[in-house]
């Protein structure tokens, strides 16, 4: 079962408009600060939120973290991060008193009733492949109990809009990733620049070799002990909005994924989306087959150089994997009908090639292909290739910086400030 989907969302959003009403006239007589920051991301104290953290904690901004559970609240305090309950009055507070709310997923990062009148800044989650936000219809799906009402999905995108209209800053990868962003959110460009996602930074700071070896070190430590020499596939399904996930293997398919992994040395490393679901655990005990969701590792980013190969579908971290490069193997079982419901940004074979797989017996045999030829592997890391080059502006590691200034801009902030980080995170 889903743990998620848009109607259900939808219908919560309906039943709190008292409160996002009241919390509006509360901002209207709480004066908000000159300085002061809050953060929140969905996936925990990780993601371009916590990148942008640190540089604003170098240049000495006085800021605070929401978190959502125990769990967040003991990595924040793991990291000497300030924090305190995004849904409690103390979360309230801060994010009114706030002059800048980052969030990384939606409003709900943050304390949602307690952020008109700030500077928001959406860093968003990823170069979206599928659409977002105003182009696709998920967004407004109205709820199963008022969908034969007249003008549900309609009010649903009014409020929808209204509420992206306060976003202030959203930065995007390139100018192509630009355009997806201006439509998906409302905006316009002065609002969407182009600086890099914060997010991928850890992709291109340092050499090679050395994020490789951060990264196998940090899988290690996550999943287990894993050999020298061993492969490591990621496996990283999308969001089926609220549907279950068609390509969990069946008993036979999983034999065959196995096969490949004791065939080729490698691990499989699954991470279902953490607003999804899905019964991804062998008919039998393997070594071969471990979990890496949300729970285990809140951001997978900096971990996608110590692996070889990524097996996804729709995700956006096919495009951060380009920055690598890292083969991907497509695996869409469900394109057609998942295309016709949600809809792509351009089409999915140019992403994708005209070779993605349509079940796990074909994705087991191009993995295994990839794996064991060097020719194939250096088909698809090409391909990677092109891809980032398609997607993304920058590969310099400033995007952190970039974002800050342009915030500071935003403001009208005087202050060049971020000397320290800057020079920290200036590209050599």
């Amino acid at each position: 079962m889903a743990s998620f989907s848009f109607g259900a969302g939808n219908l919560s959003k309906l039943v709190r408009i008292p409160l996002y009403l009241a919390g509006r006239l509360a901002t209207l007589v709480i004066p908000r600060s000159r300085d002061e920051w809050v953060f929140g991301c969905a996936v925990g104290v990780a993601d371009g939120a916590l990148a942008l953290w640190e540089v604003a904690a170098a240049d000495g901004r006085p800021a605070v973290w929401l978190v959502s559970d125990d769990a967040q609240a003991r990595d924040a305090a793991a990291r000497g991060i300030p924090h305190v309950p995004t849904s409690s009055l103390r979360g309230f507070w801060r994010t009114a008193r706030a002059r800048v709310v980052v969030v990384t997923h939606g409003f709900g990062d943050a304390n949602r009733y307690a952020q008109a009148g700030a500077f928001i800044v959406q860093l968003w989650h990823g170069i979206p492949l599928k659409r977002i936000g105003l182009d696709s219809p998920e967004t407004t799906r109205a709820p199963a109990v008022l969908r034969r009402m007249p003008g549900v999905s309609r009010l649903l995108g009014i409020l929808y809009r209204r509420a992206t209209s306060r976003i202030s800053v959203l930065p995007a990868a390139s100018h192509l990733v630009r355009g997806r962003l201006e439509s998906a959110f409302a905006l316009g460009d002065a609002r969407v620049p182009v600086t890099g996602e914060p997010r991928v930074d850890v992709l291109s700071r340092g050499s090679a070799a050395q994020r490789r070896s951060a990264a196998r070190a940090a899988i290690a430590a996550a999943v287990g002990e894993i050999g020298v020499d061993t492969r490591l596939v990621l496996y990283a399904p999308t969001w089926r909005d609220g549907e279950p996930d068609p390509a969990v293997p069946s008993a036979t398919e999983w034999e065959t994924i196995i096969d490949v992994l004791d065939q080729r040395d490698a691990v499989l490393l699954v991470r279902s989306h953490h607003l999804g679901a899905g019964d991804y655990v062998p008919p039998r005990r393997t070594a071969r087959v471990r979990a890496l969701g949300s729970a285990v590792v809140a951001d997978v980013t900096p971990l996608l150089p110590g692996l070889d190969a990524l097996v996804t579908d729709y995700s956006s971290l096919a495009f951060d994997a380009s920055l690598v490069p890292l083969p991907v193997v497509f695996l869409a079982p469900d394109v057609a009908e998942y295309g016709a419901r949600r809809g792509f940004y351009g089409r999915f074979e140019d992403v994708a090639g005209d070779d993605a797989a349509l079940s796990w017996t074909d994705a087991a045999a191009q993995l295994d292909a990839l794996l064991g030829d060097e020719t194939v592997l250096l088909e698809r890391v090409n391909r990677a290739r092109r891809l980032d080059e398609r997607v993304h502006a920058f590969r310099d590691g400033g995007n952190t910086v970039r974002v800050y200034r342009a915030i500071l801009a935003g403001l009208g902030d005087p202050s060049d400030g971020i000397d320290a980080r800057a020079r920290m995170d200036a590209p050599k």
